[in-house]
């Protein structure tokens, strides 16, 4: 079966957690610790199998015994495979995905930076002139022959060297051949593709005229590299030294030769180097893990006596040793593991102040060295954790950390009753001597905490522990032990316990810490896990009183959802004066980079229209006519009174108007960094809360609101259609039968969906709220006429206040279209801009208003971006600075 390697101490959380801490395996199959999983056995002895099914056992506490004599020895069973069969490394996605990218940007970077690539390959055809045309043209013969006999070298050397591992090679040989077909297809489809359809400028960055040929030009890619490549790549070949030789020589000759251009040679390498990453993670890859026997080789050279390996999990084995010498956990490190993480813990140590560093980052051996260094350290300051007793590689992707043995069982394995205060307090003071030294652990979840036979607390799995740690990452080791031992026996017992060893002035310090984003990502799943199964247990909970009235349930302890909230209330009644304002843990936001690409991708869109375009855009806004400017200005800001009205009208309770048009005008701010349609919902509903409404209540009237939105929207784009197309003249669009056919299209695609089982129960989960929610909030509204009367002109003069600053952002630039195609245009852009994922629907809407300007209203190019870019301007760049203050002044009196 298909497995991606987990290497020892893994992470599993954005800080550097350890492995998940999830429930235990199978029966037979070991803890963390080296134990059995409750209700199974297991062993290490005999013939090496997998997980759970051991060979013949010894006798419970001989000498050899892999396991303690307390622990039953498992039946007999079939001796298990070695590690065979293929597996998909998530590395080669990544470099697939990388070479696809490379190759996009090199043809790219051809087509816009076409000076500069013109000018590199003048400059090398110039040099190249300088070598004499007979001894170029054998060069280039020779080094081509050289090229395509350089896989056939490799083949028949590797088959001749490993004869007992011929079977694998022949694997690897099959997976370069296979490689370089596609190589080649690859490089003769790039060849077709520029020459049918690429532009002139980009066939004469790739290509120039054949030497002697003024007619004829060289091929878009250098085809001999890619295959050639390609093979040595997917084939794990082991020599690079004369591929690379013979691959450079080769580059060179045709340079020389005038066969390719550089960037010829560059798109030829991409390509193999792609192509042989694409195959092996198609495909897969023989599987690299060592064999048992590999493994017991490997520690015996390391001074070791093993006698026999078990699986024990993905990477991890069991060692019996003979001569009564102790047993041995060992856990593999596998590069390609470590690689394909590269991008998560990057991304990680780029997000997070308290983030590990990348261990992908670090060679196989640097890693062996750390791992041992902290775990030496550790034992140093008289931490109970596992011994290392050997270190050792297994070639060149593989490595090994051998453990003495040490029985027990992890925290999430012990039953509630055996959570004693003594237990607690021990965990606690494992973690004070770690604190002592200045080393992090990181990873406090359940599993990286062993209890054994006698109750002594051991802290392991700390591979990604540090020696000197920062006090930030030393008071995210308490928040994280308080909360992973919270979750078990609950805050009051956590905090008392840990107040008890660590002080109060020290636990305290940890609040600012107890966040979840400075928690392992287990943990933060174990919070929401155990918030909705105390919901589940509360939804049917409550007897039937006086009456036929239900009482309701009184939860005996507070609901895990608020664990955080109930931690700090702990802390904070043993140290009143600790801090509690949290500490900024994050470097950077998802949020952030959206904001970023958003307008990334605005500007890539927008800016090469403004300087392609016939007319200038820039110069048509600074020559607007200031009549028609001023009337787009009253319009954009009437828009947020609007806005408040169609707002408050749909919200049975009183509001504060005034508040309300200060809270949609601080929608102008927060949209700047949220996806389009996303922000208002947040703010509008926090603003409810905050008058005095109930979450269940200020939702319903946001869906109430959002609902006769959509309605409304329909119907102004219905009549706004009609009053286009019985102008005079028409519209180059026929804009009335494309809307009926999209309606009828949604109707036949509703109905195709109510036929079939699953999408019926799946869209019937997704209406629920409307129905449960949002229908019973409106038929309260109906007992209000004029309040309803006011949310739906509000919500109608909102959309007709955006359009009449849209058509006068049109006048302003000298332009007179129809009022009823500016408003279809606006009503059909601003529907994108609420499906866009960017913030404000940057990038998005400005495209559909340009385009539909083009086409609906029958504008230059010129005309529409200069009416789009001042309505842009009035509606979404300037109302930020106000929104912001509005946002501010908002938050200070306590309405957000």
């Amino acid at each position: 079966m298909p497995t991606v390697a987990i290497v020892a101490g893994s992470t599993d959380s954005d800080t550097g957690g350890a492995r998940a801490d999830g429930p235990p395996g199978p029966a037979g199959a070991p803890g963390p610790g080296g134990s059995p999983a409750p209700g199974g056995t297991t062993a290490a002895t005999g013939v090496t199998g997998v997980t759970g099914a051991p060979g013949p056992a010894t006798a419970p506490g001989s000498a050899g015994s892999a396991l303690p004599p307390d622990i039953p020895a498992p039946r007999p069973g079939p001796p298990g495979p070695a590690p065979t069969g293929r597996v998909r490394q998530p590395v080669a996605l990544i470099r697939l995905l990388v070479g696809l990218a490379a190759i996009t940007l090199t043809l790219l970077l051809a087509d816009y930076a076409r000076a500069t690539t013109s000018g590199i390959a003048a400059d090398v055809a110039q040099l190249a002139r300088l070598v004499p045309r007979p001894l170029a043209a054998i060069a280039g013969g020779l080094s081509t022959a050289a090229l395509l006999l350089v896989p056939v070298w490799s083949a028949v050397r590797r088959l001749l060297s490993a004869v007992p591992e011929r079977r694998r090679v022949l694997q690897h040989l099959s997976d370069g051949l296979l490689a370089a077909v596609l190589a080649y297809g690859a490089s003769v489809a790039v060849d077709l593709g520029v020459d049918e359809l690429a532009p002139a400028s980009l066939i004469a960055a790739l290509t120039q005229p054949l030497p002697g040929h003024d007619l004829a030009h060289t091929e878009p890619v250098y085809g001999y590299l890619a295959p050639v490549l390609a093979f040595l790549t997917a084939s794990a070949a082991r020599e690079h030294k004369v591929p690379r030789i013979v691959l450079s020589v080769s580059a060179l000759a045709g340079l020389a030769a005038g066969y390719a251009t550089p960037t010829a040679l560059l798109l030829g390498l991409l390509i193999g180097w792609t192509a042989a990453h694409g195959t092996l993670y198609a495909v897969g890859t023989p599987d690299p893990r060592p064999r048992p026997a590999e493994l017991l080789q490997s520690l015996r050279e390391a001074g070791l006596r093993p006698v026999a390996a078990h699986p024990a999990g993905p990477d991890r084995y069991l060692v019996r040793q003979e001569g009564g010498h102790p047993d041995l956990d060992v856990q593999l490190l596998d590069r390609q593991a470590v690689t394909a993480a590269l991008v998560q813990r990057a991304w990680r140590r780029l997000r997070l102040r308290t983030a590990p560093h990348p261990r992908a980052l670090r060679s196989l051996r640097t890693g062996l060295e750390h791992e041992a260094l902290v775990s030496y350290a550790a034992v140093a300051a008289g931490v109970r954790t596992r011994r290392i007793a050997a270190t050792a590689g297994l070639g060149r992707d593989n490595a090994l950390v051998a453990y003495e043995y040490l029985p027990g069982r992890t925290l999430d394995q012990l039953a509630d009753d055996e959570l004693t205060d003594r237990l607690l307090t021990d965990a606690w003071s494992q973690l004070a001597l770690l604190q002592r030294r200045e080393i992090s652990h990181r990873a406090l979840v359940p599993s990286s905490i062993l209890v054994d036979r006698a109750g002594a607390v051991h802290v392991v799995d700390l591979a990604d522990g540090d020696i000197a740690a920062s006090e930030l990452v030393l008071r995210c080791d308490i928040a994280q032990l308080l909360t992973t031992l919270a979750l078990r026996v609950g805050a009051e017992r956590s905090v008392r316990t840990a107040v008890a060893v660590l002080g109060p002035d020290v636990v305290g310090a940890a609040l600012p810490l107890l966040q979840p984003i400075a928690l392992a990502r287990s943990t933060r799943t174990a919070l929401k896990q155990a918030a909705r199964a105390h919901c589940a247990a509360l939804a049917p909970a409550g007897g039937t009183g006086p009456g036929g009235s239900h009482a309701p349930a009184r939860p005996a302890a507070p609901p895990p959802g608020e664990l955080l909230d109930a931690i700090r209330a702990e802390v904070l009644r043993t140290r009143p004066q600790a801090p509690v304002r949290a500490v900024k843990v994050e470097r950077l936001r998802p949020r952030t980079l959206l904001a970023v690409g958003g307008g990334v991708v605005a500007g890539w869109l927008l800016l090469p229209q403004l300087f392609a375009s016939e007319q200038n855009p820039i110069a048509a806004v600074g020559d607007a006519d200031p009549l028609w400017l001023a009337l787009a200005v009253l319009a954009a800001a009437t828009s947020h009174v609007t806005a408040a009205m169609g707002f408050v009208g749909f919200v049975p309770e009183r509001l504060n108007f005034r508040h309300a048009v200060l809270a949609q005008l601080a929608g102008s701010f927060v949209k700047l960094v949220s996806p389009g349609g996303v922000g208002g919902v947040a703010l509008n509903t926090r603003f409810l809360q905050r008058s005095g409404i109930p979450t269940a209540q200020a939702l319903s009237s946001v869906g109430v609101g959002q609902l006769f939105g959509l309605v409304l929207h329909l119907l102004q784009l219905g009549a706004f259609v009609y009053l286009l197309d019985t102008e005079p003249g028409g519209s180059e669009l026929d804009a009335l039968p494309a809307v009926v056919s999209g309606l009828a299209g949604a109707a036949v695609l509703l109905a195709g969906v109510s036929a079939v089982p699953p999408a019926r129960r799946w869209l019937a989960a997704r209406l629920r709220p409307l129905t449960s929610e949002v229908l019973p909030r409106l038929l309260e509204l109906l007992r209000s006429p004029g309040r309803l009367a006011v949310g739906v002109a509000g919500q109608l003069l909102v959309s007709l206040c955006l359009v009449a600053c849209l058509y006068c952002c049109v006048r302003a630039v000298g332009r007179e279209p129809a009022f009823a195609s500016v408003a279809v245009v606006f009503l059909i852009g601003n529907a994108v801009g609420n499906a866009a994922p960017t913030p404000g629907g940057a990038g998005a809407v400005d495209s559909a208003l340009v385009t539909l300007l083009e086409h609906t209203a029958s504008m230059e190019e010129g005309g529409a971006l200069a009416a789009v870019a001042l309505f842009r301007l009035l509606t979404l760049v300037l109302p930020v600075l106000p929104g912001w203050g509005a946002f501010a002044w908002l938050q200070r009196r306590g309405a957000l």
